[in-house]
């Protein structure tokens, strides 16, 4: 049996090699470079890095900008994450039932995804421009002040989430519109035979049904949102005053712009750490809250 057990190992073993090579020089060697980086300090030029220990992460916890960064990046998940999750669901409802053009309309709401974030950004941008740009254009046709949307550090986050949530609620519809049409008929209509209406067959049924779809979509989403750049990028390069600026905009700047390669380094320590405590709190919560059938 240990014979029969061990050869069964290497079998496994070989079958996840082809997998693990690349995952291994393209993953844990960076990841293995970019913590020893951390512990540096080197200005990506000079030939010589300067061993420094732990001044790096210990500067990090004394910067003001580390933790701004930190607040915008949990604001930016949040302002993400909840209103893509709960329009892709409204989205999915909406056209799960038979509707005339119903096609349509499913590839008019997923098109944002699969355009690059570059053009939709710089779009975005025209529509954001203060004077003649089609958002302050609707906001003076209904009577009000025009917005500095990405000028003003009180609305330049928002702009950017705008963005964010125009383009992901899409792909959430597709994954939420197959989850639906998986939940099996009869237990719809067992709960509407007990006289469970629209809204009670909903939150009764379909939501725990397809809370495993729930559930995936948040960590990716949240993924998703720890690691956004491109919208910060093109719209708002981080400001006004660090108003938009995340954890990776602040990697970005410390390493391609101050040329400060340990701080950096320490800074995407800091993001993978947080990323992977996220995930672990989620694992922990979709065990209790998340409904396999």
């Amino acid at each position: 049996m240990n014979r029969f057990r061990l050869g069964g190992e290497l079998k496994a073993l070989l079958f996840t090699l082809p997998a693990m090579v690349p995952l291994t020089l393209f993953w844990f060697v960076p990841l293995g470079y970019v913590v020893y980086l951390s512990f540096m300090e080197w200005d990506f030029m000079s030939p010589d890095k300067l061993f420094v220990g732990l001044d790096n992460y210990r500067n990090l916890l004394v910067d003001p900008a580390f933790y701004q960064a930190l607040r915008v990046t949990a604001l930016f998940c949040l302002g993400s994450v909840v209103p893509v999750i709960v329009i892709g669901l409204s989205l999915a409802l909406l056209f799960n039932g038979r509707m005339r053009a119903g096609a349509f309309y499913r590839l008019l709401m997923f098109s944002p995804w699969v355009t690059p974030t570059v053009a939709v950004s710089i779009v975005w941008s025209w529509i954001y421009e203060p004077e003649v740009g089609l958002a302050n254009s609707v906001l003076r046709g209904v009577g009000l002040d025009g917005i500095r949307w990405l000028q003003d550090p009180q609305w330049a986050l928002v702009g950017v989430l705008i963005v964010t949530v125009w383009k992901s609620a899409g792909w959430c519809m597709i994954f939420y519109l197959v989850a639906l049409r998986n939940i099996p008929s009869d237990l719809l209509e067992a709960a509407q035979l007990d006289g469970a209406g629209g809204l009670r067959k909903l939150v009764s049924v379909t939501l725990p049904l397809i809370s495993p779809t729930t559930f995936f979509l948040i960590i990716v989403q949240l993924i998703q949102a720890m690691q956004a750049y491109d919208q910060i990028n093109v719209l708002t390069q981080g400001g006004p005053a660090g108003s938009t600026r995340t954890l990776l905009y602040l990697y970005y700047q410390s390493a391609f712009d101050a040329f400060r390669i340990g701080e950096a380094s320490s800074v995407a320590i800091a993001l993978i750490v947080g990323c992977v405590l996220l995930s672990l709190v989620s694992f922990v919560v979709g065990r209790r809250t998340v409904h396999y059938s």
